[in-house]
């Protein structure tokens, strides 16, 4: 199976056969979520499945490059970013601030990539307890798409250490609100000498994504892969891809967090110049260390789309300032960027469509 290099045949496999795939197990999770006997834990998931699928959209096409096993693979990208989703929101908007809960909660993803782990009561150290099974089987749908990858062996140190750096980030920022900075310009300092030049909040958005383990699972996927191969993957998606993502997330969460008094890492960039030279250099960065990948085109595509996406956000229009700011790097991505962001405004428009007609 041929993987697309240029972005109406992209967008066409992502239409046809990615998003179908994906809403088909987001529908299954749905399903399970509603099932969870505890009323919180009920809450969060159905929450996080309602309001983050795009998460799973976006990353599902990551999946493309699994060829024929694009199904499997869309089947543990959706279980694991579920998950993710899902924690977030216990972290984020559940009753406990405690980090131990926190720790025991994101024990889950790490076991989610080890093929064989038992799972345990990722739930111990919180009131709500019973969530009828809901986080392991998760947890166990990762390992069984994992268990059906080639190639697995190749790439599970990787997936060990970028899974590493998303749960320290997530018990960091979700603590009591003056412990987060601290906590995290400390984690930064244990990790810098290994680290491209940047700040702790640049080190933690790099952190915060999970496209780099999607990637690497899929190429897992692959009939032919070796190790140097997914060394170099990994390379090429942490920091600066990874970083890139979770940057622009942010950038256009700004108003949002302002009002729910949020960390948010655009914040501390100490004038809007410097957040938008650095954003540049995270899309010049991402660019230099995908070169020579296998299919290099479709990486730089991610690189661009993630610009056209992000920015063809709603939110991006009712803040002034990031507006401005998306203009720029929308500039700075090209015709391929500009064309992720048409698409992305379609896009969105069709789904309130579609869910005005009951679609």
């Amino acid at each position: 199976m041929k993987v697309p290099t240029h972005p109406f045949p992209l967008m066409g496999k992502v239409y046809n056969e990615v998003l179908p795939t994906v809403h088909k197990y987001l529908a299954y999770w749905r399903e399970k979520a509603e099932q969870i006997p505890n009323e919180e834990l009920r809450n969060q998931a159905l929450a996080s499945i309602d309001s983050k699928s795009f998460h799973c959209e976006g990353g599902s096409i990551m999946a493309i490059l699994a060829h024929d096993e694009l199904e499997e693979c869309i089947k543990f990208i959706v279980a694991y970013q579920t998950i993710s989703d899902y924690l977030d929101n216990l972290c984020d908007r559940s009753t406990s601030l405690d980090p131990t809960d926190f720790r025991a909660l994101h024990e889950s993803m790490p076991h989610a990539l080890t093929i064989g782990q038992q799972t345990t009561n990722y739930y111990r150290y919180r009131d709500e307890q019973d969530d009828g099974g809901y986080l392991s089987d998760l947890v166990y749908a990762c390992q069984e798409s994992l268990a059906n990858a080639k190639h697995y062996d190749k790439i599970v140190a990787h997936l060990h250490e970028l899974v590493g750096y998303y749960c320290d980030l997530q018990v960091h920022k979700h603590v009591q609100v003056e412990e987060r900075v601290p906590r995290l310009e400390q984690w930064f300092e244990n990790h810098k000498s290994l680290l491209p030049e940047m700040e702790w909040y640049e080190f933690s958005a790099c952190s915060g994504s999970t496209l780099g383990i999607f990637c690497l699972v899929a190429h897992a996927f692959q009939s032919e892969f070796d190790e140097e191969v997914a060394g170099r993957i990994r390379s090429g998606y942490f920091p600066y891809i990874q970083g890139l993502h979770i940057m622009l997330d942010y950038l256009i969460d700004q108003e949002e967090d302002i009002k729910g008094g949020d960390l948010n890492f655009c914040f501390y960039y100490p004038h809007e110049e410097k957040l938008i030279a650095r954003l540049k250099h995270f899309v010049s960065e991402a660019d230099k260390h995908i070169k020579g990948l296998p299919n290099e085109k479709f990486h730089k595509l991610i690189n661009r789309g993630l610009l056209g996406i992000y920015l063809s956000d709603e939110k991006v229009r009712k803040q002034k300032k990031v507006s401005q700011i998306a203009k720029e790097m929308i500039r700075c991505g090209g015709g391929t960027s500009l064309f992720f962001y048409m698409n992305g405004r379609a896009y969105r428009t069709f789904q309130k469509v579609s869910l005005a007609f009951g679609r």
